[in-house]
């Protein structure tokens, strides 16, 4: 079965993309590969996507907080795995750090604590090789190392007791 090409006017790709970037927060990466699907020319998406920016349908830095935000309350990701997903996203370093800026740190803390304590609870094994498992665990969620060092006695004691 042949697959059928649909080919869209710059006019009906703005209001697409209008409703795209309405329904949720979207990276310019996004955007760009949604007019590259449907092959829409380096000069109209340029123009689409100054329409948007204008219109504040796109806003990097917004997008930069929502997603940090969204991967630490939902996924309970590190700041390490966050920041990957943003530079896949073709987003500026100075937007990470300030999207990272506005990170509340205790509730990122809570984070990191109740995952470990997640998985420990569910790691198999003597003592040594469950507190290997959570910490490669956390590190794989993202998590600074220094930072499961630091909060090690809140993940590791309160099992214990």
């Amino acid at each position: 079965m042949q697959e059928k090409k649909v080919i869209i006017t710059t006019f009906q790709a703005l209001e697409k993309l209008r409703k795209y970037c309405a329904y949720s927060e979207r990276s310019h990466f996004d955007v760009r590969s949604k007019l590259k699907q449907w092959n829409i020319d380096e000069i109209a998406s340029e123009s689409i996507i100054s329409s948007l920016i204008e219109e504040r349908f796109l806003n990097e830095e917004r997008y930069a907080e929502a997603y940090v935000q969204g991967k630490i309350r939902i996924n309970h990701w590190g700041k390490n795995k966050i920041k990957q997903g943003l530079r896949q996203h073709k987003i500026s370093e100075p937007c990470i750090k300030r999207a990272f800026a506005k990170i509340d740190f205790d509730e990122y803390i809570e984070v990191l604590i109740k995952e470990g304590l997640k998985k420990l609870i569910l790691s198999k094994g003597n003592n040594l090789q469950k507190q290997q498992k959570t910490i490669q665990f956390l590190i794989s969620k993202g998590f600074e190392f220094e930072l499961i060092k630091e909060q090690s006695d809140h993940i590791f004691k309160s099992k214990e007791s």
